[in-house]
């Protein structure tokens, strides 16, 4: 699986292999939608906190007399219906950390990376390195590329270039290649990535060749069934 190396310029310069079990297998939405929700769960701190009515300052005595007045009776002005009382059913501190299983959060970056490839939105940039460390130099690299909303760029390592060229640059963020993750794929519409990025995407992702091939019980199915079609 190809794909076309451009430089800072914008011009094709060659080509480079890509590793099908990570950018062309076949995107499972469901997978994807279900990481990205886990995702933004574990993002949450969960610290939000109301007090009831056994919390707030104040309202130990009875406002006024039970019967006599006129009006309903009231225990304390720290109930629910009083201005400045507890709160009925409100949010406490709590975790909302998901758990899924190592299996499907693999798939589902695959599947993300896949669809991106799959829908010309990954670009490979060589000497990206050598870019001058200023927005208005960066700004020029990216303009070379065709025009999208946002703009990822992922890294192999830490580069202070690239950063500091990219920071001031609405739309645009970088990660290292080692944190790619389900949300920025998907929350940024253009993918520039590096061949030593890729690389590491790669091992990180990559399916082991053994795992690539169907077993044996699956292939005798696969048999049965089509032995099944011509019979039918």
């Amino acid at each position: 699986m190809q794909i076309d190396v451009y430089d800072t310029a914008g011009a094709v310069v060659g080509q480079m292999d890509l590793d099908e079990s990570v950018w062309g297998i076949e995107p499972n939405i469901s997978v994807m939608h279900q990481a990205l929700l886990r995702q933004l769960a574990n993002a949450r701190v969960g610290t939000h906190q109301t007090k009831t009515r056994g919390q707030v300052r104040g309202g130990g005595a009875k406002p006024w007399s039970q019967k006599g007045t006129g009006r309903a009776r009231q225990g304390s002005i720290r109930s629910p219906q009083w201005k400045g009382g507890g709160v009925v059913w409100g949010p406490h501190p709590r975790s909302y950390e998901q758990d899924m299983p190592r299996q499907m959060r693999r798939l589902a970056i695959r599947s993300a990376l896949s669809a991106k490839l799959r829908d010309g939105l990954v670009t490979v940039v060589d000497g990206l390195d050598e870019v001058e460390p200023r927005t208005k130099a960066m700004k020029a690299v990216l303009g070379a590329f065709p025009t999208t909303r946002s703009t990822l760029i992922v890294l192999p390592a830490k580069s202070e270039t690239v950063q500091r060229g990219a920071g001031n640059l609405p739309g645009v963020w970088t990660i290292l290649a080692a944190n790619a993750n389900v949300r920025d794929v998907l929350k940024y519409e253009r993918m520039i990535i590096t061949r030593e990025a890729s690389a590491v995407i790669a091992g990180l992702w990559a399916l082991p060749m053994d795992a690539r091939q169907p077993s044996s019980w699956k292939l005798a199915r696969l048999e049965s069934q089509s032995v099944g079609r011509e019979v039918a």
